[in-house]
């Protein structure tokens, strides 16, 4: 019966297995159930057959199907050259006494297409450049991060002062508010104005009471659009010491001799985290590109399977953050039909990729592998051999030479790119 081809990737076959082979599987289940049966009046294994087929009517019938209908379905689809992916839909099931057996197998099939020119296209993309105002800045941030702490003479609190204070919520929120010790900035442009239009002049032991009116997208959801008023007491007033950028903090931070050294490293740095998120931007321009330019149906499957792996990451990511992925409930349809386009996007892409590596021969060496098993080894600070051992039974080593081969596709697509500014 010859394939018919329905929309994209999806076939379907009719597949009939000879009376013969249905007679030979039947003998040989019942014989295999006769020799397991425990009958009144007989030994283990010395019934008929007869009897046998009278008792057991659809076990035969269920091993029968599964004996032939897998291995059918098998021959049928290597005769015919077709790569299947993921798993039959059997209908149209005929098994009738001293008859073949006929079904219709709907499947899907992997996309065959010859992939378009992928060199030399074009994208935006210059080198980046840092300025001198970017590496005082991060600098700046180093230094902020060694400041210490010094407490001053008591006096009246003054604008710009580092305050330690005991507050609590005494309206406004249905769960009090308490803070023995907590630091306040005052006047910081981070800060809300009321903290510093009340403290201003505040004597050390001396409590205030006032509101805060908290903005509708202020960070902590309970303080968020609320108006709330706290008694602060301040306790001790701070003096920030930010150490001289010179040698001394330079070798102080590492394996740096001066503080030139310590700028080149920094200057390094940022140029390559600023590199990295060009190239990434213009690497994903030149993936739209390819896929625009190579029209192809994808599986439905892989489409799914994709969704799948977005969706289980997710719960991945909520949970590290201490959220319990069995308290959500997913509409797994709505789902789907949301993440539908991006998933079949992710699957093209995956798809050209693989079939660049073949035609250029991009494969992960051995020495690429290893040294990110021990990148992640260091990551979790974990023997290597222990990591190694773990990722070989889990067998995430193919997977992870796959994604390194993916990778090494996207940086050819990108080396060989014509880039302009």
């Amino acid at each position: 019966m010859a394939v018919s081809t329905a929309v994209d990737c999806k076939r379907s076959i009719e597949i009939e297995i000879s009376l013969e082979q249905v007679q030979r599987a039947r003998q040989e289940v019942t014989e295999t159930i006769r020799a397991k049966a425990r009958l009144p009046g007989f030994r283990p294994g010395k019934a008929s057959l007869d009897i046998i087929r009278a008792r057991f009517p659809e076990e035969i019938r269920r091993e029968v199907l599964d004996k032939l209908i897998g291995p059918a379905f098998r021959v049928r689809v290597e005769k015919d050259g077709l790569k299947v992916v993921g798993t039959p839909d059997i209908s149209d099931l005929k098994f009738e006494p001293d008859q073949p057996i006929r079904f219709t197998a709907a499947f899907e099939v992997a996309p065959e297409f010859e992939i378009g020119p992928y060199r030399s296209l074009s994208v935006q993309y210059e080198e980046p450049r840092v300025a001198d105002q970017e590496i005082d800045e991060r600098l700046e941030a180093m230094r902020e991060s060694k400041a210490e702490y010094v407490n001053v003479d008591p006096r009246p609190i003054e604008d710009g002062d580092y305050v330690m204070v005991s507050l609590k919520s005494v309206a406004g929120l249905a769960e009090p508010l308490v803070q023995e010790t907590v630091q306040l900035h005052i006047g910081d442009k981070d800060s809300l104005p009321e903290f510093a239009q009340n403290l201003v002049g505040a004597e050390l032991g001396e409590t205030k009471e006032f509101d805060v009116a908290y903005p509708a997208d202020y960070g902590q959801e309970n303080l968020a659009g609320r108006t709330v008023r706290f008694a602060i007491t301040p306790k001790v007033i701070r003096r920030k010491d930010l150490p001289a950028l010179d040698d001394e903090f330079a070798r102080d931070l590492g394996d740096y001799q001066n503080l030139d050294e310590l700028k080149t490293a920094v200057h390094k740095a940022i140029f390559a985290e600023k590199q990295f998120a060009a190239q990434q931007k213009a690497k994903e321009t030149l993936l739209d590109q390819l896929v625009d330019a190579n029209a192809f149906p994808v599986p439905e499957v892989y489409v799914d399977r994709q969704i799948e792996n977005q969706v289980r990451n997710r719960l991945r990511d909520l949970q590290a953050k201490g959220v319990d992925p069995k308290s959500i409930q997913l509409d797994w349809e709505k789902v789907k039909e949301s993440q539908k386009d991006q998933a079949a996007r992710s699957v093209k892409v995956a798809l050209l990729l693989e079939k660049i590596a073949e035609r250029e021969s991009i494969y992960a060496t051995k020495d690429e592998v290893d040294r990110e098993i021990a990148i992640l080894a260091r990551r979790e600070r974990e023997a290597l051999p222990v990591v190694r051992a773990r990722l070989e039974k889990e067998g995430f080593i193919p997977r992870l030479s796959e994604h390194i081969r993916t990778e090494k596709a996207v940086q050819f697509l990108f080396d060989q790119a014509e880039k302009h500014a």
